[in-house]
């Protein structure tokens, strides 16, 4: 309910700021393409031969900015859940993606990083001016930022000429897993603002099992990243420091949602491909069609098959083939892995899910259309300026 009247109290406000900010100026809108994945890699390595270039559509109409988010690019053990970051980790899936959206010969650029390991580290060097290469020849998509907490990391990259363009960039973590603040659940969040419009993206990890009472636990994490993230201010600039506060809030992740059916049904609805049956069963469609845990938030229609949990290098579900009687965790086909977003001034083009086959679940990824202000002065006050 608190959370039901919070979100409907920041609608509100920021529409009343829309209106009083468009008696002063004359705002120009404009579209811009967002390419959106998610990807729980199971903590296994990036091989150097990875081809990202299916996952990134790069075939197709490249969009202006990629936002992709990862969980378990590390281990969950012990060791790495106290580490919260591993720059060699997430330097390497930072190159493989440079090499997929900029057609970069891969093997050069490893052998170069082998030979200047500092090369690629992709630093917020200061605002509005970001790296991600000491080479002269600079790259049409550069990153703009990316963060890891243990298991969970985002890249965000985009095209040259944008950069100039996004400014206020800041990054939220907030841990949810052991203790109620270790980093192997909860989030990593992205706010920056591209010309007048502020976006936030959500990267999570949120509680896993199958079992009845753990969908509880994912909306206690989920209530959780809403409530504690915070961005951070600017004496000199009204920002959003709320998720739920950003213009456009795009929120991905292996959310660990399941389907509300038994074992064998569930295996035998999928194999027949029952999807709209699976979905009316969805963990995640009952918080959107009830209005829990994400009041006002939306997802497009799923017309791909469960993305978890499989065999591996498989295209085959776990445990379908294990012998009767023999006991095993419930890990029954699910969509563990989504991209919903909040608010107005996006379109949902595309969702679909990639078939790599390196971990026990599948990317999905998502194509926006996202309306941007581009602020221009009226007419009236640039009279005013010469009377």
């Amino acid at each position: 309910m608190l959370l039901t009247l919070a979100a409907n109290k920041i609608l509100e406000e920021r529409q009343n700021h829309e209106a009083d900010h468009s008696q002063t100026t004359s705002p120009e809108i404009q579209n811009f393409t967002l390419f959106v994945s998610s990807w729980n890699v199971g903590g296994i390595a990036p091989p150097a031969e990875l081809n990202m270039e299916d996952l990134l559509h790069t075939q197709s109409d490249l969009a202006d900015i990629y936002v992709l988010g990862f969980q378990e690019i590390v281990p969950l053990n012990a060791g790495n859940i106290i580490v919260q970051e591993n720059t060699s980790i997430s330097m390497q899936w930072n190159s493989l993606i440079s090499a997929a959206l900029n057609k970069t010969d891969a093997i050069s650029l490893q052998k170069a990083e082998l030979g200047e390991s500092h090369q690629k580290v992709y630093p917020l060097k200061r605002e509005g001016s970001f790296t991600t290469s000491t080479t002269s020849n600079s790259p049409h998509f550069e990153c703009i930022i990316s963060k890891q907490m243990v298991g969970i990391f985002i890249t965000i990259w985009t095209r040259s000429p944008l950069i100039p363009h996004i400014k206020h960039t800041s990054v939220s973590s907030v841990g949810c897993g052991i203790f109620g603040f270790l980093g192997n659940k909860g989030s990593v969040s992205v706010r920056f603002c591209l010309h007048e419009t502020s976006f936030c993206f959500v990267c999570s990890h949120l509680a896993s099992g199958g079992k009845q009472g753990d969908n509880g636990d994912r909306n206690a994490n989920a209530s959780q990243i809403l409530s504690r993230t915070r961005f951070s201010s600017d004496p000199f600039q009204c920002l959003p420091r709320k998720i739920l506060q950003h213009d456009r809030v795009i929120w991905l992740g292996d959310l660990n949602y399941r389907i509300y059916l038994p074992e064998p049904t569930t295996r035998s609805l999928v194999k027949d491909g029952q999807l709209s049956t699976l979905l009316q069963n969805d963990q995640l469609k009952a918080e959107l069609r009830e209005g829990c845990t994400f009041e006002g938030w939306n997802e497009e229609e799923i017309e791909f098959a469960p993305t978890y949990k499989y065999n591996p290098d498989s295209d085959d579900y776990y445990g379908c083939d294990n012998p009767r009687g023999k006991k095993e965790k419930n890990r029954a086909p699910a969509w563990c892995d989504r991209i919903i977003w909040f608010g107005k001034g996006l379109k949902q083009r595309q969702y679909s899910r990639g078939e790599c086959k390196l971990s026990d679940h599948r990317p999905v990824r998502a194509i926006f259309t996202a309306e941007v202000k581009i602020q221009c002065q009226s007419t009236e006050n640039f009279v005013k300026m010469f009377s």
